[in-house]
């Protein structure tokens, strides 16, 4: 059964695809929600075509949208869609956005879908059947400590101040080969799962953010907590992901962090950093 719907989720990010890949040729059509979060036409069109295929296949679930044109149904299945994760990266015509489909049954997530249609890489995943890139299986990497490793974060575009991600930017980078910043949260963990980051936190991520990269995560060989090593929930206030060969290394430095005074200057390294 979750199969078919991966199949649908797959038809549905291809169709979503092909209109960001539209909407990328013409000159942006922006608008705000709120004083900087973006939306675009771009995504309310991705929106409306994912949302009327899961509709049509599946009528009794419920489809959370990012742009609110979905409805509520089932209170068993729940499909969450991100038409447009990136859109900030879209509208300043930098190509690292995708959409995010993935559904979930009571919390649990079945299957899920992250497609960069620009370079057309997609990831899918079934619960218990592995991940995929472009149809080849994908494993998370093998690198095996925290400062040979390549990591990858994101930031808030609104309420920046009080978002404490920029000292564990600052820590992390220290310990790590690096950190990067994309702009897109599907596509982080869709990296991870694919082993080209080896780890990736962060804060405040609503669940059609992470829940199909999430799945691809785990179906990968990887693993996923909070900071305190307990599971990620859907809608949870942290997220940490990684390799899981790196993950207590990276989970006990993360926490470690979040006990310190958010008001502290930066360059004060908890501990001597390694050479």
């Amino acid at each position: 059964m979750s199969a078919n719907y991966l199949d649908v989720a797959i038809e549905a990010a291809l169709e979503a695809g092909k209109i960001l890949r539209e909407e990328y040729a013409l000159p942006p059509d922006i608008h705000y929600k709120g004083d900087v979060d973006l939306v675009t036409q771009a995504d309310r069109r991705s929106e409306r075509a994912i949302v009327a295929r899961l509709s049509r296949f599946f009528p009794e679930h419920t489809i959370a949208a990012e742009e609110g044109t979905g409805h509520e149904r089932s209170t068993e299945f729940r499909w969450h869609v991100d038409p447009l994760d990136g859109t900030t990266n879209f509208a300043h015509k930098y190509p690292c956005f995708a959409v995010s489909i993935a559904l979930a049954q009571n919390g649990v997530v079945l299957a899920g879908v992250v497609y960069n249609p620009i370079y057309d890489e997609l990831f899918a995943a079934a619960r218990g059947e592995g991940a995929t890139l472009n149809s080849e299986k994908i494993s998370v990497s093998k690198v095996s400590t925290l400062s040979t490793s390549l990591l990858c974060t994101g930031f808030p575009v609104h309420k920046r101040l009080a978002n404490p991600n920029i000292h564990y930017y600052y820590d992390f980078t220290l310990r790590s080969h690096g950190v990067r910043r994309d702009g897109s949260a599907a596509l982080d963990l869709a990296s991870v799962a694919a082993g080209r980051f080896d780890g990736f936190w962060e804060f405040g991520l609503k669940p059609w953010d992470i829940a199909a990269g999430m799945l691809l995560v785990t179906e990968a060989g990887g693993a996923i907590s909070d900071f305190h090593g307990n599971a990620y929930l859907l809608g949870g206030p942290v997220v940490l992901a990684t390799n899981s060969v790196i993950h207590e290394e990276m989970r006990e430095t993360a926490l470690a962090i979040s006990q310190r005074d958010p008001n502290a200057p930066l360059g004060v390294p908890l501990q001597p950093i390694p050479k």
